[in-house]
């Protein structure tokens, strides 16, 4: 509704000003609201000032809400320069715009995501949209549905139940798209244990901390066997060639006498000054050196200002108390780990917000015939954001990867949402936030590919830009003839 009354606001603005600055404030709040907990990471935690911690949040705020800005002011341009009526606008043009704008704060600066209005309707029969057009898909049909309902008040009875008509018709095919099976089952199910070890973000990486946190790992790990024993990212809070010269030749005996395979969460250092946020994998039969592995997942995605430093922006991460704060970058395209007769693809944390690269990376297996990925896994600490609403959202953005990809979603984190989603992005089972728990479950793998897949975040693009050619043609014709008369 808050967007509907936002298309109101933009289609009776008086000036393409005026709608601009309805978007700006439309998306600043949205922001502000929406990740308010960075402030908890970089004050509570990262020891950062409160006024430059709510400064930056503020900033930010601003930074994406002119995406919002962008979209809302275009739409007014095109309506002046085409002629386009209300109705035109609000149901073909802002929708579309609205969606562009989403998609581009997806990669713009290598792009922040979050709180994208798609993963408000993952539950909802929209949610048929995802595997076809992504989340910004069902971004668009929800703005397209909006759009109905900002013309609502300025419609007469006809045009009324048209409008209704269409929104019902736009729920109704999502929910139709949700009913079809994309994906099929693949070999056998795999028993799988993932880790939720409550390690408090301000003794992580504290020195006194680390041996209990080894401990803790080593004894939750080896506590029972599986066939995926999965950790939280950076579970083990030293590079590989730090920890002591027996833990992963212990863990790797556990694996090779159950049959286990493990992915570990820990750093790993190539040099001196190189250094990756990285999954290795455990399998049996395979000695664990720190320089050697069964399977290795280098973060690709990373966060600016925690993972990597923009240009010109060293002397702000200096503000703050963070640790491994400058990591490698890894491949685009990585290998699933070959667990059992299934491929876990797995990704870290943040990763998962880029649904196109996760796409792109099962595409390549899919493809190729070799190692398409059945199973996704993310792996995270988001204990850096406190007790706040980062956690129940993380867990909606995996929900939407599942549905996106049509597989299942095993997310195994420090202290929340651990959980198992699966391929129609439904949570199966979860764990308590903040609790010391093993979450175990029976996964089933899926292979194929959705239309998402085949083509990512191109259905939705192509989409738009047909709306956009259909507003302009539609309008100049009308144009053309109220000149006639």
């Amino acid at each position: 509704m808050t967007l509907a009354f936002t298309f109101y606001l933009a289609l009776n603005a008086k000036s393409i000003l005026n709608s601009a600055l309805i978007g700006w404030a439309y998306g600043f709040g949205w922001t502000v609201f929406g990740v308010y907990w960075l402030f908890v990471s970089m004050h509570s935690y990262g020891k950062m000032p409160a006024w430059i911690a709510a400064l930056a949040v503020l900033l930010l705020a601003l930074y994406l809400g002119a995406f919002s800005a962008l979209a809302m002011a275009t739409g007014a341009w095109l309506r002046k320069r085409w002629s386009a009526s209300y109705i035109v606008t609000g149901l073909l043009v802002l929708p579309s715009l609205w969606a562009l704008s989403e998609w581009m704060r997806g990669w713009v600066f290598t792009g922040l995501p979050w709180v994208v209005s798609g993963y408000a309707h993952n539950a909802s029969p929209l949610s048929g949209y995802a595997p076809v057009a992504g989340v910004y898909g069902v971004g668009f049909f929800a703005a397209l549905i909006s759009g109905c309902i900002a013309l609502l008040p300025q419609a007469r009875a006809r045009s009324g139940i048209a409008l209704c008509a269409l929104a019902v018709a736009v729920l109704a095919a999502g929910y139709g798209f949700s009913r079809a099976e994309w994906t099929e089952a693949s070999g056998n199910p795999i028993s799988v244990r993932l880790l939720q070890g409550n390690v408090p973000q301000e003794m992580k990486f504290a020195r006194e901390q680390i041996v209990a946190t080894l401990s803790l790992y080593h004894d939750l790990i080896t506590a029972e066997k599986a066939d995926l024993i999965a950790t939280p990212e950076t579970a083990v809070p030293l590079f590989a060639r730090q920890v002591p010269p027996d833990y992963l030749q212990r863990l790797s005996n556990f694996a090779s006498s159950t049959g286990s395979h493990i992915a570990l969460g820990i750093p790993v250092n190539d040099s001196a000054w190189e250094y990756s946020n990285s999954v290795i994998g455990i399998a049996p039969g395979i000695p664990a050196e720190p320089e050697r592995f069964a399977y290795r997942y280098n973060k690709h995605h990373l966060v600016p200002f925690g993972e990597f430093i923009p240009t010109g922006f060293r002397w702000f991460v200096n503000l703050m108390r963070i640790p491994l704060g400058d990591f490698e970058r890894g491949p685009a395209l990585q290998a699933p780990f070959a667990v059992r007769d299934q491929w876990v693809l797995p990704n870290i944390c943040y990763e998962d917000l880029f649904g196109e690269e996760i796409a792109d990376q099962i595409a390549a297996g899919f493809y190729s015939g070799k190692g398409e990925a059945t199973i996704l896994l993310n792996m995270s600490n988001i204990a850096w954001f406190g007790d706040t609403i980062a956690l129940p959202q993380h867990l909606q953005i995996s929900q939407m990867r599942a549905l996106e990809t049509g597989r299942p979603m095993l997310r195994s984190t420090n202290t929340g949402v651990t959980a198992f989603i699966d391929s129609k992005g439904r949570i199966a089972a979860q764990l308590p936030y903040y609790s010391q728990a093993t979450l175990t479950a029976t996964v089933q793998g899926y292979k194929g590919a959705t239309p998402y897949i085949r083509f990512g975040n191109s259905a939705l693009i192509a989409l738009a830009l047909a709306a956009l050619c259909a507003a302009g043609f539609i309008a100049r014709r009308s144009l053309k003839r109220r000149s006639e008369f």
